[in-house]
């Protein structure tokens, strides 16, 4: 019989721990909050251009994939941000997923376009030949997939893309913790929201020398992900997810996983 607060395994940077905390608690969840990934800004070779061709107005399309995405760009911007706000009011502004939209319109950007699938994708074939001969530009995360890039260059475009933030596994007492309490059986869901974050948190058991008991326990355990790729990365470890859910939200995963676990037990 399930408990009447079930233990959920939250694995997001730290950034998100209060807002994520309040929505696996709102859905009738006890939250172990522990990040297996964190946010680190970054600011390549390719991040000048991006700025030029949009201040320049070069550029048709500019794809956010994501709040932090957006986040960052602005943060490398620095001096010029303002500037870029208002260049990118002037070109068409596209967006992944309703987190990414809200990011946008609370620094005046809205109305961009938003994909009805929220991943690379679903942009793809909404976009299709109406990129032929654009110029675009993604300034996104160093680990985004090479999906959105291979099939808007094979649509015709010119895709232009920077890296303004990575991904790293934080290490510390916390994380052993998390792998101790999974391998106790003291968690009864597994909230997915990455790929980096599947791949870290199976890195985190191997390194515990627990990595095929782990699998199995999360394989029987309540799994939800954010998104195909996130859930096929699941899948690799041979594990089940029990839910993806329609929207792309946090919000709307723990929900999903919670009615997914009440009408099956």
């Amino acid at each position: 019989m399930m408990s009447e607060h079930p233990v959920l395994a939250v694995m997001r940077p730290e950034t998100y721990r209060a807002s994520s905390e309040a929505a696996a608690k709102a859905a009738g969840f006890k939250p172990l909050f522990v990040p297996v990934v964190t946010l680190v800004g970054m600011k390549d070779e390719h991040f000048d251009g991006f700025l030029d061709r949009v201040l320049s107005q070069k550029t048709d399309y500019v794809i956010f994939t994501s709040a932090n995405g957006v986040e960052y760009t602005l943060k490398n911007a620095g001096k010029d941000e303002k500037s870029l706000i208002a260049a990118l009011k002037k070109v068409k502004i596209v967006s992944i997923g309703p987190t990414t939209t809200k990011k946008l319109e609370s620094i005046g950007l809205s109305g961009s376009l938003v994909p009805g699938e929220y991943s690379s994708k679903g942009l793809v074939k909404e976009l299709g030949s109406s990129v032929s001969g654009k110029i675009i530009d993604i300034p996104r995360s160093f680990y985004g997939s090479d999906v959105l890039t291979n099939g808007l260059m094979d649509a015709g475009a010119t895709v232009y893309e920077t890296h303004v933030y990575t991904l790293q596994t934080p290490e510390g007492e916390e994380q052993d913790e998390l792998i101790e309490a999974a391998l106790a059986g003291e968690v009864d869901a597994f909230a997915f929201t990455s790929s980096m974050m599947v791949r870290n948190f199976f890195d985190l058991a191997d390194q515990a020398g627990e990595k095929e008991k782990m699998i199995q326990i999360v394989h029987d355990s309540w799994v939800g992900a954010i998104g195909f790729p996130t859930a096929e990365t699941v899948e690799e470890f041979g594990v089940t997810v029990d839910v993806v859910p329609d929207e792309f939200t946090f919000e709307a995963l723990v929900l999903a996983l919670k009615k997914k676990m009440e009408d099956e037990t």
